[in-house]
């Protein structure tokens, strides 16, 4: 039996999902099963294409087609500018179906490091705890039914204290320059 690590790509920069999905095509071409689920991810990213088609992979999105905001996270022309696609909430509140479908994903994470997966990815499952999606709780709950053989690859910013406390690999994306500080949009193929 070959000992699992874990792993946290975290960070303010681009990379963190395609690190993670790097991996899993790299573990599939060896043979091996890999489950990813994406936290607060619908079914609208190019890469769930691809990911879906290759034999080896099990994907899993846990999303909404809106964002979820924190009170006072959003200056008012942000706000605008996401319109009706997000919902604001009081810190500590986030909204209930959103809290139920994460906690339906955190059992499928359960499940999945405790059974027949060599890989399981928790894309931005960093971002559902900062949400107030995920407890600290929770997380725990995922560490310890973790098979010792499971490669366990958490990511998304902000990275909780508990994650990188049990991680093996921590690596941070920091962004020194993005064009979307420019006013670049979201460009299918790159970053969706």
């Amino acid at each position: 039996m070959t000992k699992g690590y874990i792993h946290v790509y975290t960070g303010d920069g681009k990379g963190k999902t395609t690190a993670a999905i790097g991996l899993a095509i790299r573990a599939v071409g060896a043979g091996k099963k890999v489950c990813i689920l994406q936290f607060m991810k619908s079914l609208a990213y190019s890469e769930q294409k691809i990911l879906q088609s290759l034999p080896g992979i099990t994907l899993i999105t846990l999303g909404k087609p809106y964002f979820i905001a924190k009170e006072g996270m959003l200056t008012d022309e942000q706000r605008k500018t996401w319109g009706n696609h997000i919902r604001i909430y009081p810190a500590g509140h986030p909204p209930k179906d959103y809290r139920e479908m994460t906690l339906k994903g955190i059992e499928q994470a359960i499940d999945a490091v405790s059974k027949n997966y060599d890989m399981v990815i928790l894309d931005e499952y960093n971002m559902a705890r900062w949400y107030d999606l995920a407890t600290e709780e929770d997380t725990g709950k995922i560490l310890k039914a973790r098979r010792p053989e499971v490669e366990l690859i958490f990511t998304g910013r902000n990275a909780p204290k508990e994650i990188l406390d049990a991680a093996d690999l921590i690596t941070e994306m920091k962004k020194i320059r993005h064009y979307y500080d420019k006013g670049v949009p979201v460009r299918t193929g790159i970053e969706n």
